[in-house]
């Protein structure tokens, strides 16, 4: 049996212009896991997602991003999705003029190399639409373009269903959702986890963490890790608040 993928990083510093946005983040992601990272607002959860997948405003100033044991730091963006990192953004951009439908073959094909016949490729985004409540119409329409933010978020999630990555990102799922769309979208991320995925659920509240319950809880303040625990740590943010826990020695590793 082969060993799970990692995700590690080390000691992660970055900037954007002059102001450090993150200062000294540790994190091991396996493949399997689901880690949430919590943190109020301004802590730096956004600002990780986007330099791990190689924004071009954010620029590393030390530290390290490595997937088993390769640095991805001067990767691009496309280049660290073919090794099979993904994110899904907080707020998904609309792209008119690009067909859904189209985009979603394009990705399959370029990112996982997928070779399935199309009438077959296709029937499976169907039966992925109609597992999050949308029409099959959405196929024909473009990207985000005139989506409600609901809708968005799903179809972000119907990406990550059709890539299926080593590393899901998640920025902020939850953001904008009501209860039954987030219901539908952590049922989603509940069918993807398992041994071939590890996600990154960052998140500013706990709710979607009643709903997808993860294996570990960390807590990001100024642009570090301070604290590391399990799910119940989730809890105890909901019921302390951010503040009972700033002034907590950063933590070196997960």
């Amino acid at each position: 049996m082969s060993m799970p993928s990692l995700l590690k990083i080390t000691d992660l510093h970055a900037k954007v212009g002059d102001k450090e946005i993150l200062s000294g983040l540790n994190l091991e992601v396996r493949q399997g896991e689901v880690h949430a990272i919590m943190g109020p607002n301004g802590s730096g959860k956004t600002s990780l997602s986007y330099v791990l997948m190689g924004h071009p405003r954010y620029v590393v100033t030390k530290g390290d991003i490595q997937i088993d044991g390769q640095s991805i730091l001067t990767l691009k963006a496309d280049q660290r999705a073919k090794l099979g990192l993904f994110l899904g953004f907080q707020y998904p951009l609309e792209v008119p003029g690009l067909r859904l439908g189209s985009f979603l073959r394009t990705v399959a094909t370029e990112v996982k190399q997928d070779k399935t016949p199309v009438g077959q490729f296709y029937a499976g985004v169907k039966k992925q639409l109609a597992s999050l409540e949308l029409s099959d119409d959405f196929l024909s329409r473009s990207l985000n373009e005139g989506f409600s933010g609901g809708e968005k978020k799903r179809i972000e999630i119907l990406q990550l269903l059709t890539v299926k990555p080593k590393f899901a990102v998640l920025d902020e799922t939850d953001s904008g959702l009501d209860v039954d769309a987030l219901r539908l979208v952590s049922n989603a991320v509940s069918t993807v986890r398992g041994p071939d995925m590890g996600i990154i659920l960052i998140t500013h509240y706990q709710r979607i963490l009643k709903y997808v319950r993860p294996d570990f809880v960390h807590i990001l303040v100024d642009g570090k890790i301070i604290l590391s625990a399990g799910p119940e740590l989730a809890d105890e943010v909901e019921a302390k608040g951010y503040e009972a826990f700033k002034g907590t020695a950063p933590v070196s590793t997960q």
